[in-house]
Parts: C-alpha cells; structure tokens; sequence
C-alpha cells in the first residue's frame, strides 16, 4: 500500500462507521412508535447527514490524493 493509501484508511473507516450509525438511528425512527412525520423527518435526517459524510470523504481523499494533507498551510 503506498502512502496515500495508508493516509486513506481512516477517513474511510471513521465514514463507515458513521453512516452505519447514522442510518441505524434512523431506522429505528422507524420501529418505535413514532407519529408518521416524526419518523419520516428522522429518516430525512438521517439520510442527509450519511450523504452529507459521504461528501466530505470524497473531497477528503481529493485532498490526499493531491497531496494536501495539511489544511492549515493554506493560511
């Protein structure tokens, strides 16, 4: 593994782990016994906020692929 692949392991790893978690909590919006809106709204929730670490793994792995590790060298 070179590198970068290395680099990438976490950031990958961490994501799994949240979406998991993020659309577990969100399927169990719709076990309990919840108004329909409530759980539709968790649901919502929930999938957004796995998009939205999805997003932000690819555009970390841009970054380690580009070979900006270090956000804070650009100020």
């Amino acid at each position: 593994m070179n590198e970068h692949g290395k680099k990438m392991v976490a950031p990958i790893i961490i994501t799994i782990l949240m979406v998991v978690y993020i659309i577990g909590c969100s399927l169990v919006c719709l076990l309990l016994d919840f108004p329909w809106w409530i759980a539709a709204c968790g649901v919502g929730v929930g999938v957004v906020a796995a998009g939205l670490m999805i997003g932000v793994l690819i555009s970390r792995i841009k970054e380690i692929r580009s070979g900006e590790e270090d956000d804070l060298s650009n100020y």
